[in-house]
C-alpha cells in the first residue's frame, strides 16, 4: 500500500504514447499535462475512455495527475486509461479481476508496421504489369 499522499503509480502505453499516472486521494479529477482531461483531449469520447477505469471499479476517491508523451490524442487517451488501471491495481490488488475482465490491464500491442523496401507502404506493392 502507498502512503496518504500517493495512492499509486502506473505507466500506460498505447501505440507510441506513454502515460505516467500518479493517483492521490481526491474527488475524481483527471489532469493531463497540467490541463483538465476534456480540455487537453478535445473530445468527450476520449474523456470517457480515460474515465473508464474509475467507472469500472465504481470509485471517485482519487485524483489522477498524468504526464503523457508521444502518439496522437486517441493513443494518449488509451495510454492514460491503461496507466490509471495499473495505478488503481497498485493501490488495491483486489480490483484485479474487475479490471482484467474489462480489458484495462492488457497492453494493446498494435503498432504501425514499418515500410519495407521495394513496396509503397508496409504491404502495398507497386501495380504489376505484364510488359
Amino acid at each position: 500500500m502507498a502512503n496518504d499522499q500517493n495512492a499509486g503509480y502506473g505507466t500506460g502505453r498505447r501505440k507510441t504514447a506513454v502515460a505516467r499516472v500518479r493517483l492521490q486521494p481526491g474527488e475524481g479529477r483527471i489532469t493531463i499535462n497540467e490541463m483538465p482531461a476534456l480540455k487537453y483531449l478535445g473530445r468527450r469520447t476520449l474523456e470517457l475512455v480515460v474515465m473508464t477505469p474509475f467507472r469500472v471499479v465504481d470509485t471517485k476517491r482519487f485524483d489522477a495527475t498524468v504526464k503523457v508523451v508521444g502518439g496522437g490524442k486517441s493513443g494518449q487517451a488509451g495510454a492514460v486509461a491503461h496507466g490509471v488501471a495499473r495505478a488503481l491495481l497498485e493501490n488495491d490488488p483486489e480490483l484485479r479481476p474487475v479490471l482484467k475482465k474489462a480489458g484495462l490491464l492488457t497492453r494493446d500491442s498494435r503498432e504501425k508496421e514499418r515500410k519495407k523496401y521495394g513496396l509503397k507502404r508496409a504491404r502495398k506493392a507497386p501495380q504489376y504489369t505484364k510488359r
